[in-house]
């Protein structure tokens, strides 16, 4: 059994996820790129549908390799994350060797910036004392997509990059 095979080679290659597995709702969303997935492999319909009865563990297996390869492309090609929270908006943009890290952080508990208010509120006061601005720049570890993907793991979103760009440029005329 050739498929046999060549599911226990990429089980054994990918014992542990690198990322995190898709939904139901993306799996649903990418399902002709699984169906492509596994045709890459030999697998057929009538294949994956006895391994999904009789062996769901293979199954499972297989969806968690897909998974990460789509991880892999998704954070390849991000240039942008964003992460708001009550007090603070984190914003990096995702370079070839490091990532650049503008912070915003409003020093005032009654303001909450992921609120409608609250955000409108930062709008219009960005120079308020209450404001603070920050910047970085951090060099990634060995896996620059391992990086990225922690970042979104604790709430950030990919962008395109507006809202970066807007501050690294109010950022740049306040210096």
């Amino acid at each position: 059994m050739r498929t046999d095979f060549l599911l226990l080679i990429f089980a054994l290659n990918f014992e542990k996820m690198k990322y995190a597995r898709l939904t139901k709702e993306q799996l649903e969303e990418l399902h002709q790129e699984f169906i492509n997935f596994l045709a890459t492999q030999s697998i057929t319909a009538d294949e994956w549908e006895d391994i999904k009865t009789n062996k769901p563990e293979v199954a499972e297996e297989e969806i968690d390799v897909f998974s990460d390869l789509v991880w892999e492309g998704v954070l390849t090609k991000a240039k942008y994350l964003e992460h708001f929270s009550k007090d603070q908006i984190h914003l990096f943009e995702l370079e070839e060797t490091q990532m650049r890290l503008i912070a915003i952080k409003v020093n005032n508990d009654t303001i909450d910036i992921t609120t409608r208010e609250g955000y409108d509120w930062l709008r219009n006061n960005l120079m308020n004392e209450a404001v603070e601005f920050y910047n970085a720049s951090k060099e990634y570890s060995d896996d620059k997509n391992l990086d990225r993907f922690k970042i979104i793991q604790q709430g950030a979103n990919i962008t395109k990059g507006e809202l970066y760009q807007y501050f690294s440029d109010l950022i740049e005329l306040k210096e």
